[in-house]
């Protein structure tokens, strides 16, 4: 999806993370065929999950599962290793809001933009992920056409307007650190049942969910 910088592989460490069991697979770039040829972020996040082994677990928003299979791809190999305890939050992160994929669209168009304020394209991006964003605040999930309609929109324009905001991003200087804060803003925002820039949920609202 995204053209990765080269990085120069550090030595694989030989002890798991803190917080996360022992036995999970080294920490590697891409997707795997197997557990025992290492596992991205997102294939770690499946294990702890108790998922197929996969990059799109079923417990992890599309949108966030995307860019966290960014990060992981295009950080070195030390950040990388930082990341994995992230593996245990993004195994059980879906908000069921509407609005919650075009606005972490246009966190990640917005991140962009501090790099390239002048882009038209940027900014025009931003626009589209915030009328979206803003037309479905308001909107039940659930139902058949809205499913569609998300789905269509994500495999479409949002995954557009994701991706290019994401090459502006790797091509930085400071990319790991952009996009380590990046991917651990929107999961906390995902965990805490926050759409990025939205409000938060009410003490009924996340009763409810």
């Amino acid at each position: 999806m995204i053209a990765f910088p080269p990085h120069t592989p550090d030595p694989p460490p030989r002890e798991s993370p803190a917080g996360l069991p022992d036995g999970l697979p080294v920490p590697g770039r891409f997707a795997h065929l197997h557990p025992d040829d290492g596992a991205c972020l997102m294939e770690a996040a499946a294990m702890l999950a108790g998922d197929r082994f996969t990059d799109s677990p079923a417990g992890t928003h599309p949108v966030l599962a995307a860019l966290a299979r960014v990060v992981n791809d295009s950080v070195g190999d030390a950040t990388r290793y930082a990341l994995w305890p992230l593996a245990a939050e993004l195994a059980d992160a879906r908000p069921a809001d509407r609005a919650y994929a075009p606005r972490l669209v246009g966190a990640v168009v917005d991140e962009a933009r501090l790099l390239r304020p002048a882009s038209r394209r940027l900014a025009r991006h931003g626009r589209a992920c915030r009328r979206r964003g803003e037309r479905l605040a308001h909107v039940r999930a659930g139902g058949l056409p809205g499913r569609v309609a998300d789905l269509l929109w994500w495999r479409g324009p949002g995954r557009r307007h994701l991706e290019h905001a994401l090459r502006v991003l790797c091509a930085a200087p400071d990319a790991d650190q952009r996009l380590v804060r990046l991917l651990r803003k929107a999961v906390a925002e995902a965990r805490d049942g926050v759409a990025p820039g939205g409000r938060v949920p009410t003490a009924e609202e996340r009763c409810n969910r």
